[in-house]
């Protein structure tokens, strides 16, 4: 019984140029492959597991296969891992095109500051709270692009792992800290792992209570991410069209607009503190 075409990759974003390039080149290969040992699409669909639906989607470079695919195809068509290697390169390409940008920023980053105000901050989320905003999105995304966003999101959490690691800093409103998303346990299980990074030597934390009036803030996330090399790259969704800039005038801007929300939020052991409290009542 073969699994359902929709369920074994995603979506090839067409505006993805690099992206695009390698799954057409993979699907070529597939097909090569396949046709030299004499298979038609729906013969090795059925040796795969997989509908022949999926198979011309993914030799035509229209589909990003998942690795069990491919580990698939090349033990069918016997190419002795050349096929399975691919999954090298595809893995690179199976997050949306701004992800991996993103992704490859805060690699590079010694120093990263993030405000956020509705949500809790991606690099802080569980898969339970991650997919549970995803799949709240309006106008709503199929089952599988879901995963594809969640398994991107939580890619970048790697972050963590790095050496040497670098400075982070977050402030999040306490709004977000208290909404169940997910369920009550999930709500849970998210404020834990909060508290997991923010014992961390390099990881600063810090919450904006509800009792403050105002503060700079208001309009939108702010995120700060400086480099070794002197560089730095901001954005907000408050200031410059909400895009990404390196003018050291609008960074100063945004460092000022930051450097104020963190004196107006509580202190880190105030905040983990809180954040401790918010979980004891879940």
């Amino acid at each position: 019984m073969s699994v359902d075409v929709d369920e074994p990759g995603w979506e090839v974003d067409p505006d993805d140029e690099w992206g695009v390039a390698v799954i057409t080149t993979v699907g070529r290969q597939l097909k090569l492959r396949r046709e030299a040992v004499g298979m038609r699409a729906a013969e090795f669909g059925a040796a795969v597991g997989y509908g022949e639906d999926l198979v011309y989607k993914i030799e035509g470079g229209k589909r990003i296969p998942r690795r069990e695919y491919l580990e698939q195809a090349d033990e069918v068509l016997g190419a002795g891992g050349l096929i399975a290697a691919t999954w090298e390169d595809v893995k690179k390409v199976r997050y949306p095109k701004k992800v991996r940008q993103l992704g490859l920023l805060e690699a590079k980053a010694v120093e990263i500051g993030l405000y956020e105000c509705h949500i809790i901050a991606g690099l802080l989320q569980t898969p339970e709270h991650a997919r549970a905003l995803i799949s709240a999105a309006q106008p709503t995304y199929s089952p599988d692009d879901v995963e594809r966003m969640v398994a991107a999101r939580l890619a970048r959490q790697a972050i963590f792992e790095r050496d040497p690691a670098p400075s982070l800093h977050f402030v999040l409103e306490e709004a977000p800290l208290r909404r169940p998303i997910g369920g009550t346990m999930a709500r849970r299980r998210q404020l834990e792992r909060i508290l997991e990074v923010g014992q961390l030597n390099n990881v600063v934390l810090q919450v904006m209570p509800l009792h403050t009036e105002t503060h700079s803030g208001m309009d939108g996330r702010i995120e700060l991410l400086k480099f070794a090399d002197g560089t730095a790259v901001g954005r907000s969704d408050g200031a410059f069209n909400g895009r990404p800039t390196t003018d050291p005038k609008h960074l100063r801007v945004l460092e000022l607009r930051y450097g104020t929300i963190r004196a107006q939020a509580l202190p880190p052991g105030e905040s983990l503190a809180f954040i401790e409290q918010l979980r004891g009542e879940a």
